[in-house]
């Protein structure tokens, strides 16, 4: 009996990390204006505003029609569902050069500053085709926030 209640206390702990890790996913803010509140609803009050359209956040938890998000800088809060989307971004959290191609032996063409915001175009393995400003090319993954 006490082995069957083992086996069913680790099965237990196994399958709620599992639903947990269903609930981490990214999105991005969908407005220039978006409000983060301290629970979730309308009558919680405003903890601060994010003023950076396309910003990638982390979903950790949900509730009716808020999202418990997390940013690259650990800033926690709640968002109304409506605010984000699905939108693929990412945030340089190092220098990053730009290359031509998905490869560091092909043409640099920029370098990109920490904490740059850049949008995902498509991704192969290590690598991701992206645009920022006048520039489209490939970074590598390492050592960014959104994906």
């Amino acid at each position: 009996m006490q082995k069957f209640l083992i086996i069913l206390f680790f099965l237990f702990i196994n399958s709620s990390y599992a639903i947990s890790e269903e609930n981490n996913y990214f999105l991005s803010l969908k407005k220039d204006k978006v409000y983060v509140r301290y629970g979730p609803g309308k009558n919680y009050p405003i903890k601060y505003i994010y003023k950076k359209k396309f910003l990638p956040i982390k979903v950790i938890d949900k509730k009716d029609n808020f999202r418990r998000i997390i940013d690259h800088k650990k800033n926690s809060g709640w968002i109304h569902r409506i605010m984000l989307r699905k939108l693929n971004s990412l945030v340089v959290l190092e220098e990053k050069i730009v290359f031509s191609k998905n490869t560091k032996f092909s043409k640099p063409l920029a370098k990109l500053e920490k904490g740059r915001l850049v949008i995902i175009k498509e991704c192969k393995l290590n690598w991701c085709r992206i645009q920022t400003g006048d520039y489209i090319g490939w970074i590598n993954t390492k050592n960014v926030w959104g994906i």
